[in-house]
């Protein structure tokens, strides 16, 4: 990876042993910088239920710095949107902002959701692989 500074979006839903989710490990405990939104953070929070949880999620995303969209994020995660169901890929109004937003700062994109990897090959955002 040619950058030390990440994106977070994984899935709620996702296995603990798949390989992003011991990448993220990894990075936490070499001190890499990670980010996210605000966006990831709801979607968690959506997903669990009981107070127990939610604040287990809350605890640990607080160490993590927000990136926080702008206006002109918004308009280009539409004309990324617009871009990809061009090209057949249809996305979420959520992913496109999420994408938009790695692109804005140049981060590269941990995430386990497959509709990301589509959206890589129209545009410039960078995810995560394996080596």
């Amino acid at each position: 990876m040619d950058t030390s500074v990440w994106s977070l979006a994984l899935r709620r839903d996702e296995p603990a042993g798949r390989a992003e989710v011991g990448m993220l490990v990894r990075a936490v405990e070499g001190g890499e910088t990670l980010l996210t939104t605000g966006l990831v953070l709801q979607e968690l929070l959506q997903g669990f239920a009981g107070p127990k949880s939610r604040s287990e999620i809350v605890e640990r995303f607080s160490a993590l710095p927000l990136i926080a969209p702008d206006r002109d994020d918004h308009i280009e995660a539409a004309q990324l949107r617009n871009h990809c169901r061009r090209k057949g890929v249809q996305i979420g109004t959520i992913d496109a902002l999420l994408a938009q937003l790695c692109l804005r700062h140049e981060l590269t994109m941990l995430t386990a959701d497959q509709d990301f990897t589509r959206v890589a090959e129209h545009s410039r955002l960078k995810l995560w692989s394996q080596p």
